[in-house]
């Protein structure tokens, strides 16, 4: 029995002899060895990795994988019992280190436990799903974490919800922000925080977070120095928002960011050149980063947080903080690295964004960093002025000055100086004269942006009818010889046409050119003679041109001036031809061009009920309020074909008086012959208008159009 006893105790791995014990005791150990296996028997076959963690060492790497052990037995619960629990991993940045060890441990536990929730949390996504992390740690790949894998095949970046287990918290609203603040703290119920502390921080925040956070420990720290916490105290950023968000960026990390936050938005190339660096590795690794915001369908899709850029720029005491002449040097590097983007990938996308959004940038970055050297911005100026588009560059101003003051550098003002052509669309034509010539007076501008503040000083000259000033500014820029020669040439064939001197307007033509141009200005010849066909042949060909050379705001110039002289002759196709206006105009930001269309549906209405009278009334004032002097002839021309259609000679006359009056200082007085041919009245006495033709025919149109028009009204009612 003993023998017996003793090979089994063997076969049990008990104790190696039973030696002497009582057959009982022997019994007892046996029940209970057997029960014990039975036992471990079942046990190693319900948990497949229990053999394994009982025989290995009990080291750190071993009792990585106990977790497994928990989460079978959370298994094994009965239905009634089951739970989820969820385990917390905050500032999971923390575990970040060149080798990654407690990152391998950590992303274990969370392996080995599927029947748990984790909720990790930190500055930096997880990067499990990335292949290239393999050998780093235990798990890695789209198909170990298909949850945190991108759905495109790019990096998962925290603020896509493509990666559907990663998400960013993102930046709160004011309203958010301020609850936060006024429940953060409180007393009896009632915030700390007063609502104008609260307000300053919630605007220095731009909604982050971390800058609510530190705020929060900065009003508790002031009353310890004797003072109660005030709005100033707050109206700045925190230098300790800088220390957390490099402290876990590598030094070219930093360096991209530094540089990166010249700029409103980059793309990995723009980062790259403007940190001056050769290989985009660090830039792929930044724009990963939570505190850069991405919008894909933007030039450059990637953008600093504005609480982090401002920070960065205004208070960065690390360790490693650039110099002045670094972050000179840095704007130098992205100024440059803009342009070489623009003339890049202009033909790659067709259009003015790309223009207009380095402009923005450009001009942003010399200004800041007073950096003399414009460079492209300079040809990036002409470009924006050629297309006739207008769009807002919104030059920045200096928030802390109460008033923006006068240009001081070249950049400032070449910003001054677009912004007074663009502007201009929304101001009286007077107050374009004065900025245009305040810049002019710094003496800032290089030669050919001199001669762009003078041609558009000249344009707003003609526009305010100043005709002698108007002829002199064009005069400059002519004999300059530069690359505005031929629009001054055009300027000067057009003041020519205004006074009445039809010849000498019509020998320019020739040398004008596309760049001057000359279908358009022969168009505005050929139309005060009553030559309607040859005009819209003129201002057709204008606008064909413009499509071939992708002018947005010609076309629509040449489209909308094509309808108003259709609308003399053909008020049925003018319809048509006003629509399309009205289409190419509805992009675009044209003020004077929009009076002409509106000036075209009332030749095209002249003779009907349509309200002619009263809206030329509303339109005089708009004109009026624009500066625009050189429509108000042209506004009563359209009046007095409307009364000579409808045979009213003392709405005429009346019409007359005012057409008589605008154009006493010499201009478009040929307006004066063109309306008394219409009511069929007698040529003006002493007229110095010089016609191409002679002045019978030119009358003898005039009329025939009243009467084909009283023709085409009869015949529709």
């Amino acid at each position: 029995m003993q023998s017996a006893l003793s090979d089994v105790a063997q076969a049990l791995l008990m104790p190696g002899t039973v030696g002497s014990a009582a057959v009982g005791q022997v019994t007892g150990s046996l029940v209970r060895a057997l029960r014990e296996r039975r036992q471990t028997a079942r046990a190693l076959a319900g948990c497949a990795r229990l053999a394994d963690l009982l025989e290995a060492e009990p080291d750190l790497d071993a009792l990585s994988f106990y977790p497994h052990l928990l989460a079978w037995e959370l298994a094994q619960l009965p239905a009634d019992r089951k739970v989820t629990p969820v385990i917390l991993l905050d500032t999971f940045e923390d575990t970040g280190d060149r080798h990654r060890d407690a990152e391998r441990l950590l992303q274990r536990l969370v392996w080995l436990m599927p029947n748990c929730f984790f909720v990790i949390s930190g500055r930096n996504r997880l990067q499990w799903a990335d292949d290239a992390l393999q050998g780093q740690l235990d798990y890695t790949g789209p198909a170990a974490w298909p949850g945190l894998a991108p759905h495109s095949g790019r990096p998962a970046r925290a603020t896509e919800q493509g990666g559907a287990r990663q998400h960013l918290i993102g930046d709160f609203s004011e309203t958010d922000c301020d609850t936060y603040l006024a429940h953060r703290l409180t007393q009896d119920d009632q915030p700390l925080i007063g609502p104008d502390i609260r307000a300053v921080i919630t605007q220095r925040s731009h909604g982050l977070p971390l800058h609510l956070d530190l705020a929060v420990a900065r009003f508790l720290e002031i009353p310890r120095t004797g003072r109660t916490p005030a709005p100033a105290d707050f109206d700045h950023t925190f230098p300790a928002l800088i220390a957390r968000t490099l402290s876990d960026l590598t030094a070219d990390e930093r360096h991209v960011l530094r540089s990166a936050s010249l700029l409103d938005a980059v793309d990995l190339e723009l980062a790259t050149q403007a940190a001056g660096l050769a290989h985009q590795a660090a830039a792929r690794r930044l724009v990963e980063r939570p505190m850069i915001t991405e919008d894909p369908h933007a030039i450059w899709p990637y953008h600093l947080h504005d609480a982090i850029r401002t920070a960065l720029r205004a208070d960065d005491h690390t360790e490693d903080h650039w110099t002045p002449a670094d972050w000179h040097r840095a704007a130098e590097r992205a100024l440059a690295a803009l342009g070489r983007q623009w003339q890049d990938r202009r033909s790659l996308t067709p259009g003015r964004t790309l223009l207009v959004a380095c402009l923005r940038q450009g001009l942003r970055l010399a200004r800041d960093h007073h950096l003399d050297a414009l460079g492209w911005l300079t040809e990036a100026a002409f470009a924006y002025t050629d297309y006739s588009v207008w769009e807002h560059l919104a030059p920045p101003t200096r928030a802390l000055s109460p008033e923006p003051p006068g240009p001081d550098t070249p950049a400032d003002a070449l910003a001054e100086l677009l912004t007074a052509i663009a502007r201009r669309q929304h101001e009286h034509r007077e107050r374009t004269a004065e900025r245009l010539t305040a810049v002019l007076d710094t003496g800032l501008l290089s030669g050919e942006l001199t001669e762009l503040a003078l041609y558009y000083r000249a344009k707003a000259h003609k526009d305010l009818g100043r005709t002698d000033a108007a002829a002199h500014g064009m005069r400059q820029v002519a004999d300059a010889h530069g690359r505005l020669a031929p629009r001054a040439h055009r300027g000067l064939a057009n003041l020519a046409r205004i006074r009445g001197d039809f010849p000498t307007a019509l020998a320019a033509i020739p040398t004008l050119g596309w760049k001057g141009r000359h279908h358009r200005v022969l168009a505005h010849i050929r139309w005060p003679h009553g030559d309607i066909d040859r005009a819209m042949a003129a201002f057709e060909a204008a606008r064909t041109e413009a499509e071939q050379h992708d002018a947005p705001g010609e076309r629509a110039i040449a489209q909308t001036l094509l309808a108003l002289v259709t609308a003399f002759a053909a008020p049925i196709r003018a319809a048509d031809e006003l629509a399309l206006a009205h289409q190419y105009l509805a992009q675009l930001d044209q003020r004077a061009t929009t009076l002409y269309a509106h000036v075209a549906a009332l030749i095209r209405d002249a003779g009907t009920d349509h309200e002619v009278t009263d809206r030329a009334t509303v339109l005089r004032t708009e004109i009026a309020v624009s500066g625009l002097a050189w429509l108000t002839p042209l506004l009563e021309t359209a009046l007095a074909f409307h009364h000579a259609v409808r045979d009213a000679p003392d709405d005429l006359a009346a019409t007359l008086d005012r057409l008589r009056e605008a154009t006493a200082n010499g201009d478009f007085t040929y307006y004066v012959d063109i309306a008394t041919a219409m009511g069929g009245l007698p040529q003006p006495a002493g007229s110095t208008v010089l016609w191409l033709d002679d002045a019978h025919t030119v009358r003898e149109r005039w009329r025939a159009l009243v009467t084909a028009r009283q023709d085409h009204l009869r015949g529709t009612q």
